[in-house]
């Protein structure tokens, strides 16, 4: 089917020290192509009929609500399909896959999660009674801070992993141990989050996983979806809105602080990946949190 013809591996944008990743927002467009990562991913919709769902090889059009636990490396993604709501819900938490370690899993008050981890290799599409049961909950996390913040997630996947009438919704499973490459990317991340506000060439990213310049250009393209360049610009504008929302700085120096020495530059890039400028984004955005 054409539409997973481009299906390519998301670098998030969480960093090795981060627990959670959150994102709540209020969009009028599902325009993020098919994907994959490493992480787990809970994703809440709301005002969405007429959205196709697609996660491994379940497409179905979904409901008005629904809340979906995405494991590691299963490819998934929501297309706007039938819908014509401009005012869709989305919260979506991101974790780590070694977040809890399997000495930490195997305790007996773990175990309903774990399995629940186990389940979502093939993706859980929770009941719609759970969906609207843990909406007050799941919408007020973006605000809660520190450690409240984590043990509202922990509580929260604990009754999802407790709930009834949950439905697996891919009958095959990814790979979860190794894609075409996955190291080199693992490089290219590492090397892009630890550097990113500084000056990054083509040249010594190509040379750091032993690949000339376009034959890296187009392995990053097949992976990611973006060149390199395209790549770089979309980790740096994800700190940079990271910083708008949780900081005082001005954008000027945001834009600075996150690689972009032209702030010309930076508000066309921010505007071409947000669709809306800087400052609108700090306005109106509703809500992400990072735990550091």
């Amino acid at each position: 089917m054409e539409i997973l013809k481009k299906v390519h591996r998301e670098i998030t944008p969480l960093s090795p020290e981060d627990s959670f990743l959150v994102f709540d927002r209020v969009k009028d467009d599902f325009d993020f192509p098919i994907h994959f990562h490493p992480e787990y991913e809970l994703n809440f919709i709301k005002n969405a009929k007429g959205v196709k769902r697609i996660v491994g090889d379940s497409m179905e059009e979904i409901e008005d609500i629904e809340l979906v636990l995405v494991g590691p490396n299963l490819h998934h993604g929501w297309v706007m399909h039938n819908c014509k709501s401009k005012k869709i819900h989305e919260i979506t938490i991101q974790f780590h896959e070694q977040l809890f370690n399997t000495e930490f899993l195997s305790r007996k008050i773990m175990k309903p999660i774990k399995d629940m981890f186990d389940r979502s290799i093939h993706g859980i599409l929770f009941s719609n009674k759970t969906t609207k049961e843990i909406y007050g909950r799941i919408s007020q996390v973006s605000r809660l801070d520190s450690m409240d913040y984590f043990l509202e997630i922990i509580s929260i996947l604990h009754d999802l992993a407790n709930s009834r009438n949950q439905r697996l919704l891919s009958t095959y499973t990814a790979n979860r141990e190794s894609f075409e490459n996955s190291d080199k990317i693992k490089t290219v991340y590492e090397f892009v989050q630890e550097n990113y506000h500084k000056k990054i060439t083509l040249a010594e990213v190509s040379d750091l996983v032993n690949m000339s310049h376009v034959s890296f250009n187009r392995f990053m393209k097949k992976r990611t979806g973006k060149t390199f360049v395209e790549y770089v610009n979309d980790v740096r504008i994800g700190f940079a809105a990271i910083r708008l929302i949780e900081k005082d700085n001005s954008i000027s120096e945001i834009a600075f602080n996150c690689g972009f020495n032209n702030i010309a530059n930076f508000n066309r890039v921010f505007k071409n990946l947000k669709k809306c400028t800087p400052s609108q984004y700090k306005n109106e955005f509703s809500g992400i949190k990072r735990i550091l």
